[in-house]
Formats: C-alpha cells, structure tokens, sequence
C-alpha cells in the first residue's frame, strides 16, 4: 500500500560508477515516514542509508523507483524546491554569522520583526534562550549542533533529514543530546528521516527504525519490535541481540 500522506520511497536504487563498472549502494528500497513521525535509518557504515537519505534529497540520481510526498513525485522537483530540510553532523553554520544570523539565514522572505520573533522561539526550543548574539566560533560542539538543528527547523521544512548528526561528538555529550534532539523533534512535530549507525541513538530518538545491511532495507518496525522479534538472523547479528 503507497502512503499518501507524508514522504514515501518506493523500489529506490542508487547506484555509483567505478572503475568496474557500477556498485549499487540502495538496492530497491521501499519506505513510508508519516506527517509527525520520526523514523531512523540504522545500519553499519558503508550500508547506504546516507546514499538513501541523499536521493530523498534530489542530491543523488536515481537508478529506478520513486520519490513521493502526499502522493506527489519529487522527482523532477529541483532539490531547493522539495521544502525538505538537511542537517550534517558537522552542522556546517557560518562562522562569519552570529548564532541568530546562523538560525535566521533560511528566513529571508519574512519581515524583520516575523524573523526575530522565530529566531528567539527556536534558541528557547533547542535550549539556547539568550545566545543570540553569541559567535558561533565561541560555542561547544554540543552548542554549535543545537544551533544547527535550529537553523533547519526555522524554514518549517516539511521532511527534515538528519545525517549522522551526532557522530562527531563524544560518547558523554552524545547521550545528553539525543534526548534533547527526540524531545525537540517531537515537540516541534517535525517529520524526520534521521540516519545512524547508533542503536542507542536510534531507539531513543525514533518511533520507528529501519535496519539497512548492504543497500537493503531488512526491517522496519518500532523500537520494540525491531529488538524484541529480528526479522533475520543477519538483523539479529547486527543489532547483537
């Protein structure tokens, strides 16, 4: 059954050219994300859950399938038109911008006052109420992801999609925030496609989550259910139950 409410991703493969030819990097994946809902991508590196997440942004080409969202292919839509918003986990701010420049740069149509008025909203939802004026150079790695988990919420993007976005952080300060990003994520309704390779991550920030291993999509179900029933042994070996 094809969802017509949200994103859908149907029969996606993505492919890669090399020197023997091609390697197939998403191999006929199909996946329904619900308005609201936030479903993680979990899998080893080199699995091609970022390839996947890449294509859902027009930023990779694909091979076959179909990219849809309410029932609308996206297609052919220009990768600045999709209204879908994309975090990394280098946050990627602008070092010449204060963190309010930082969180406003997506507001440009908005009057002044409108732009002022979303800016505080955001720091006060990510935690960093009063950091406005602050340089981005002057704050933590923590910080400086808030700051860009802000920056892609402020255009209201309909999909959101974040890569790996707490990867480079350490283990202690990468715990802390996962349960900030869910509590974020939730509070702001923001449908979300997030990608790790973190099974603790995954559980706390998804209400689904999806296991790839080598361009397939092997599993898909809720925390619960991934980890208390594996669909195969190769899903149970990964996840080490």
């Amino acid at each position: 059954m094809v969802s017509t409410s949200g994103l859908s991703v149907r029969d996606v493969v993505v492919a890669y050219r090399t020197d023997g030819g091609a390697t197939v990097a998403v191999d006929d994946v199909s996946l329904d994300v619900g308005r609201g809902e936030v479903v993680a991508l979990l899998g080893p590196s080199g699995c091609g859950k970022s390839s996947l997440l890449r294509a859902v942004a027009g930023l990779e080409p694909l091979v076959a399938g179909d990219v849809r969202w309410d029932g609308e292919s996206v297609v052919d839509v220009p990768v600045h038109r999709r209204g879908f918003g994309l975090m990394f986990q280098d946050g990627q701010l602008f070092p010449h911008r204060d963190v309010a420049g930082n969180v406003a740069y997506g507001l440009h149509g908005l009057p002044r006052a409108e732009q002022q008025a979303r800016v505080a909203a955001l720091l006060e939802l990510v935690g960093l109420a009063g950091y406005g004026s602050r340089a981005v150079t002057t704050l933590s790695g923590g910080e400086r992801q808030r700051v860009a988990l802000a920056r892609s919420l402020a255009p209201r993007p309909r999909l959101l999609m974040l890569d790996e976005p707490l990867s480079a952080l350490d283990r202690t300060l990468r715990e802390r925030l996962t349960e900030d990003v869910a509590r974020i994520l939730r509070r702001s309704a923001t449908t979300s496609l997030y990608v790790t390779h973190d099974h603790d991550e995954a559980r706390v920030v998804a209400d689904r989550v999806g296991v790839m291993v080598a361009g397939k999509l092997l599993q898909v179900g809720t925390p619960d259910e991934v980890w208390g029933a594996p669909a195969s042994p190769v899903v149970a070996g990964f996840l080490g139950v």
